[in-house]
């Protein structure tokens, strides 16, 4: 999965504007998010329409505060720099959950 760098909503909505993509807001110390990250990739194999990019939290702290993420772990759709749908709170997310989200975009 790639891992977006430092960057703000202007820039990534300029670097997402031709793709379909689905962020992945993370951080390492998150143990809520480290329960979800084993099945990240049976999620983008399943899922291989969207370009999984993660975010982490820490290094990215003022693009989740324009983007409203205040909690991880948290997704967030876009296609062509449209926000499609978020799947975004500060609670514990399984596989199922993560899927059916996805499956409602």
């Amino acid at each position: 999965m790639k891992t977006l760098p430092q960057m703000d909503q202007k820039t990534l909505l300029t670097e997402i504007a031709d793709k379909k993509v689905m962020l992945f807001f993370t951080a390492d110390w998150c143990p809520d998010c480290r329960f979800i990250k084993p099945a990240m990739p049976t999620i983008e194999t399943k899922y291989s329409q969207f370009e999984f990019i993660t975010v982490d939290r820490d290094e990215n702290i003022d693009l989740c505060a324009e983007l409203d993420v205040y909690g991880i772990p948290s997704f967030i759709a876009f296609e062509n720099g449209q926000e499609l749908g978020r799947f975004v709170n500060k609670d514990r997310k399984t596989q199922v959950e993560v899927e059916n989200f996805i499956e409602s975009l």
